[in-house]
């Protein structure tokens, strides 16, 4: 039977104890009644993974022995994902879950021309990216940027395959049939669309405009074509 996994940020490599959390010791203790001697195992996110004991069982402040660390080095692929926020939130999040699963590693939710939504809960986002990864048991979470105006992500972005899907006509590549470095980025664009213009900035700026297929697709169904086929390529 796999062992419980918990997510654990300020755990260290040089620890031989640990005191988990108060959040993640209520789960353990009063969710799931783990009780001393029982096992788990915790990362920190940045591909540090340990199996653990419990040696002092406590709602608040339940203390563990690490038996062992393993790490896992980062993922070959860096995959950069710049994307809308969404008038409906619960796609949007439907989307953080899936690509945290399939392996992006970085998240730019962008605010276009055409953005109808500009609310967003970073840390309510942050938790789904952190239950994403421990229910695909990886080590690695996804980093995720607070929303940025279009241009002033592109500023910030820079990577060695740049990529941008919109329902404008014009020249594209498809996806599939392109030669790419280990290091790309995806831009995605809100319901309506990137503007003309928006899609004009990203060509200035060297991002290769890319087809999905021939149907058209909402936001948060193209990021994970895209991603999908990314990952694959």
């Amino acid at each position: 039977m796999a062992l419980p996994y918990f997510y654990e940020p300020s755990i260290q490599v040089s620890n031989h104890t640990f005191t988990l959390s108060e959040e993640t010791s209520k789960h353990c203790i009063q969710v799931l009644r783990m009780r001393e001697q029982e096992g788990l195992k915790l990362t920190d996110g940045k591909g540090n993974a340990y199996t653990a004991v419990i040696t002092h069982a406590d709602k608040k402040h339940t203390t563990v022995a690490i038996q062992e660390m393993l790490v896992e080095p980062p993922p070959q692929k860096k995959l950069c994902v710049g994307i809308s926020l969404l008038k409906n939130a619960s796609r949007f999040e439907w989307f953080l879950e899936k690509a945290t699963e399939i392996g992006v590693t970085e998240i730019y939710p962008l605010l276009c021309k055409r953005t109808e939504r500009q609310h967003f809960r970073h840390d309510r986002l942050n938790g789904i990216l952190i239950a994403a990864m421990l229910q695909s048991q990886q080590v690695w979470l996804p980093v995720m940027h607070e929303p940025l105006k279009y241009a002033d992500a592109l500023n910030q972005m820079n990577h060695s395959s740049q990529l941008i899907a919109h329902c404008e006509e014009g020249k594209k590549e498809h996806i599939r049939d392109l030669s790419l470095s280990e290091d790309m980025c995806m831009l995605i664009g809100p319901e309506g669309d990137f503007s003309s213009e928006e899609i004009a900035l990203a060509q200035q700026r060297n991002y290769i405009p890319v087809t999905l297929g021939n149907t058209r697709l909402r936001t948060e169904t193209a990021a994970i074509v895209a991603v999908t086929l990314l990952i694959n390529n």
